[in-house]
């Protein structure tokens, strides 16, 4: 299933960290890396001109592996909602899909990806 991009908006659980992504539904990834298969991510990337922070509330950051990517979390709730880092096209964002506040459960695909081989 192919989307259009739209402008989504998604927050972590206690609502300090809101933020609005402009992007499609279809090229999701499920990673089954140390980190991300142990939060459950579903993940997207988008360039940070589709992404914008409307409440930047208590945050800290997790580094791990190359430290390429400032996994970026809500101090009271825990949730990380997004990331920034670098691609090799850039700098880029990874929205955790599963914060997107107005997108229904499981109305999305997404491909398993072995990002322990990796």
């Amino acid at each position: 299933m192919m989307s259009d991009s739209k402008t989504h908006s998604g927050s972590c659980h206690c609502g300090a960290v809101a933020y609005e992504v402009t992007t499609g539904l279809d090229g999701l990834i499920e990673c089954n890396c140390s980190h991300c298969y142990r939060k459950g991510f579903v993940l997207t990337f988008v360039q940070p001109d589709a992404f914008k922070v409307l409440k930047e509330g208590p945050q800290t950051q997790y580094l791990f592996n190359s430290h390429k990517i400032h996994h970026r979390f809500c101090q009271t709730c825990g949730v990380q909602t997004f990331a920034r880092g670098e691609s090799p096209n850039g700098p880029m964002i990874a929205i955790n899909v599963r914060t997107l506040t107005d997108v229904e459960p499981f109305d999305w695909t997404a491909e398993r990806v072995d990002g322990r081989s990796f």
